[in-house]
């Protein structure tokens, strides 16, 4: 998430070296491990774009449901599997970007997932995605309003 709020904004190449980035994010206060544990997380999302590789991102219909297995609904709660519902519902994800999107948080070395980090992972998957600008926009803005309205709560 650090790595995501720190450079998503800025005109700061993104393409940069990782022992470069790996002793920025020393110097920033994390651990060595986690670093590398980030580092590999956001490589195996940029490899999801190939869909030769990743079966589940092929031949995908817009009439199908998705059923969630046991482990999937252990990590996702109700909540979660709702919102990425309606984001399908509102095009903001398609079957293919959702997939990606449940593989990254499958892929989270947390206890307790929460929306709000759904929420990031989503934006993560649209940004890294070539050609979802609009769903990448549409996903920031209601991250960030849906953060403000709880906030005023």
């Amino acid at each position: 998430m650090y790595l995501f709020e720190t450079y998503i904004h800025s005109d700061v190449e993104l393409m940069v070296d990782q022992d470069e980035l790996a002793d920025e994010l020393l110097r920033a206060g994390f651990h060595q491990e986690d670093i590398y544990k980030a580092l590999s997380w956001l490589e195996k999302l940029a490899l999801l774009q190939d869909a030769d590789k990743i079966p589940y991102l092929s031949g995908s219909s817009l009439t199908s449901v998705r059923i969630f297995t046991a482990k999937e609904m252990g990590r996702l709660d109700t909540e979660s599997r709702g919102f990425l519902m309606f984001l399908e519902q509102i095009s903001v994800l398609n079957p293919e970007t959702r997939e990606m999107a449940i593989d990254r948080v499958m892929e989270l070395e947390t206890q307790e997932l929460v929306l709000e980090d759904l929420k990031w992972v989503i934006l993560m998957v649209l940004f890294n995605v070539p050609g979802n600008e609009r769903a990448y926009d549409q996903m920031e803005e209601l991250l960030y309003c849906m953060t403000e309205d709880e906030n005023l709560h």
